[in-house]
């Protein structure tokens, strides 16, 4: 029986980010290639895209206390507490919420911000 693009994105969306992550990169090894994020094109105006209305939440920096940045992440991702350890002091920058509205976005950012954190939205 084939698997189905259906299929495919209902087991995505039950995994976690780090699951996620290694994912990525197990393709990219296997298939030699490099997942690249999408440029935004320019208008027939000349000027730039409109605003995007999701974003990504990207951790750029834990700062100097990390415990209370890994609590705000574990609550932020659902993750369990050494998930959320081991993605703060993985390599960063780390996403931590992909396609979230940018109201959701800027919230989550001035959380992590006020923990100690720098955060970037991309």
């Amino acid at each position: 029986m084939a698997i189905t693009k259906d299929d495919i994105i209902k087991a995505l969306e039950e995994m976690k980010l780090t699951e996620l992550n290694d994912l990525v990169k197990a393709i990219e090894d296997h298939f030699g290639v490099v997942a690249a994020a999408a440029v935004a094109a320019p208008t027939a105006d000349g000027g730039a895209a409109s605003a995007p209305s999701e974003v990504s939440v990207m951790l750029t920096s834990a700062g100097g206390n990390k415990v209370a940045v890994i609590k705000i992440v574990k609550e932020i991702t659902g993750l369990g507490l050494m998930e959320a350890k081991k993605l703060v002091d993985g390599t960063l920058p780390a996403a931590l919420k992909e396609n979230v509205k940018v109201e959701d976005a800027e919230e989550i950012k001035k959380q992590l911000v006020e923990a100690g954190a720098s955060v970037d939205l991309k």
